[in-house]
Order: structure tokens, then C-alpha cells, then sequence
């Protein structure tokens, strides 16, 4: 019964283990917030590249650092609280997060490419949900249609932000990777990656 409504839902009521047991079978993918299920919808392609280019670089140094971490790209949902959510990418060094083949619990980094349909919860709601993880020590918003990246770092004081552009380097230091920002934004053609590759030729 709930496998079938899934396909049309949109804010349906149903328990986290009718949620996982449907989803795993899903065409569409969908978040669990608060007891209701969200129908998640397609992304651009400058989401794409930047989510895989992102993905790539973590990925790459990660496995030559030998690192005990490990990157997701969007299919692998995290557990926070009694919400699921899929994020765009996402590293986890905890070697003790196997509760769930299908989810973590204990991610070191979540990172969301911004949309115009995403851009205020993952901003508000799930920025403030996602910083309630002990474990999470950086929370990363991208632009697709501009060159903006803000960084959430957790401190001994809080959580700082710091806004990152075209020229700048992030360093993740929780996982010890340093991504150029122009890679993160390899082949995506919005008006600050144009403007910047002319000013570079």
C-alpha cells in the first residue's frame, strides 16, 4: 500500500520503518521530515557537475591520503533524528556508522548544492538539523547559478561561517582535503565561472 502511494505523495504521513522499507524499492527518491514524506525532484545540470566534481575531488584525496573516510554522492541517506534526508555529498570517518546499510548516522561533512526549490530549508531547517549531529563538523552550502560556497565550521565556540570564490582554496581540516574552488565549478557555465575563465586567458 505504501510502496504504490510513494509514487504520487506529496507530504504523506506513514512510521521510519514503513519510510525504509518503501524507499528501498522507489522510483523517486523522498525525505522523511517529521513523520511526512517529500517527493525530492530532478537536478540541473550545473547541479550535477558541481555535486561531481565536488564528489571527485574528495574522493581522490581521500583515497590517497588512505584516509579512514569515506564520500557519498546523493543516493546514501543520513539519519538525523527522525528525519532522512539525501545529501548532495557526504563523508564519513566514523568506521562505527554500519547501523544501516541504507543510512548514516555519523557524517563528518555534509555538503548541499543550492537550488531555488531547496535554497531556504537546506539553509534554515536543515542547516540547524544537520549541525544537532555530534559528529558533523562542517556544513557546506554551493551556488550553481553564482560563484558563492559558505562554509559551516563547527569551533569550541559555535558554528563560524566564511564564504569562499573563484581563486580561493577550502580546506576541509576535519578530513584534512584542500579543494580549489574553479574545480569545484569545472565546466559549469553560469556568469562568474565565464567571466573568470576570460580573465584567466
Amino acid at each position: 500500500m505504501v510502496k504504490a502511494m510513494l509514487a504520487h505523495s506529496v507530504g504523506l504521513q506513514i512510521t521510519e520503518n514503513e519510510y525504509l522499507d518503501a524507499e528501498q524499492d522507489a522510483q523517486v527518491r523522498h525525505e522523511l521530515m517529521d513523520g511526512y514524506i517529500y517527493a525530492m525532484t530532478g537536478a540541473s545540470d550545473k547541479h550535477n557537475k558541481i555535486t561531481g566534481n565536488l564528489f571527485a575531488e574528495l574522493r581522490n584525496d581521500l583515497k590517497h591520503m588512505n584516509a579512514p573516510c569515506t564520500a557519498y554522492i546523493n543516493d546514501m541517506k543520513v539519519k538525523v533524528q527522525n528525519n532522512f534526508y539525501y545529501p548532495d555529498v557526504m563523508v564519513v570517518c566514523d568506521n562505527n556508522d554500519k547501523e544501516s546499510e541504507f543510512y548514516k548516522t555519523k557524517p563528518t561533512t555534509i555538503i548541499e548544492v543550492l537550488s531555488p526549490s531547496t535554497r531556504r530549508i537546506d539553509k534554515t531547517i536543515k542547516r540547524v538539523t544537520y549541525q544537532s549531529l555530534p559528529t558533523l563538523q562542517e556544513y557546506v552550502l554551493i551556488e550553481q547559478d553564482k560563484v558563492e560556497i559558505e562554509v559551516f565550521t563547527r569551533s569550541s565556540s559555535g558554528w563560524q561561517a566564511e564564504y569562499y570564490y573563484l581563486g580561493d582554496s577550502i580546506t576541509f581540516a576535519s578530513i584534512g582535503v584542500t579543494v580549489q574552488v574553479e574545480d569545484i565549478y569545472y565546466q559549469v557555465n553560469n556568469d562568474d565561472v565565464l567571466a573568470y575563465v576570460k580573465t584567466e586567458n
